[in-house]
């Protein structure tokens, strides 16, 4: 089958991209709104893009009515928000943080998050979560449809036991992100192998090429 995306309707785009394009990584989004209002929401159009400026980029679509979602509208008035990427301790709160609710809830307390401090910017941060990165706008890329929000990390608060003992990679039997596929089909990181790649000489008189 082939699709002209160029004529193809955005939800029928919207399936296809999300049905193929993963498994994706969750960032569930802190922000506090300028009258304190904390707020906490799952995006799973999410990664990051670099490490020199460190970037992660956020893609978030409006509301029905075509207003900014809180998250989006807290990082336009504050400039800054927090990204924890979900793992498996994290799941069903994140689950509940994307309910819709009005925006004077507190999704973090509706969910029965602690709050913990963060050090380089005013939004709060998930206490006892495996990873928090503080982020301040770089950029926003705005479409009729859709927000592109770049960030760039100024702060990363790792859980001690995340980590080896050397502090240079996560513990896979303690870290264990889980990933969106599509509509409620998530997949988890508790079956991980090693893929080595060979050298070109192998591959060379492998296939005489």
């Amino acid at each position: 089958m082939d699709f002209d995306f160029t004529t193809l309707p955005p939800e029928d785009r919207y399936r296809l991209l999300t049905n193929f394009v993963g498994p994706r990584p969750i960032a569930l989004v802190t922000t506090r709104s300028p009258q304190g209002v904390a707020n906490a929401a799952p995006m799973s159009f999410f990664n990051v893009f670099g490490h020199d400026p460190a970037i992660l980029a956020l893609g978030i679509q409006p509301r029905l009515s075509g207003e900014d979602k809180d998250t989006v509208a807290n990082i336009r008035a504050t400039g800054e928000f927090v990204v924890h990427v979900v793992d498996a301790a994290l799941a069903e709160q994140m689950l509940i943080c994307g309910l819709s609710v009005d925006p004077d809830v507190d999704e973090m307390q509706l969910a029965g998050l602690e709050q913990a401090p963060c050090v380089q910017v005013k939004a709060p941060r998930i206490k006892g979560a495996a990873c928090a990165m503080e982020c301040r706008i770089e950029r926003i890329i705005d479409w009729p449809r859709r927000a592109m929000v770049l960030g760039e990390v100024v702060q990363m608060h790792v859980r001690d036991d995340c980590l080896d003992a050397q502090g240079r990679y996560v513990n896979p039997d303690v870290y264990q992100p889980i990933a969106r596929l599509h509509a409620d089909n998530y997949v988890g990181s508790d079956r991980q192998f090693v893929l080595t790649a060979p050298t070109l000489d192998a591959v060379r008189a492998k296939t005489g090429r």
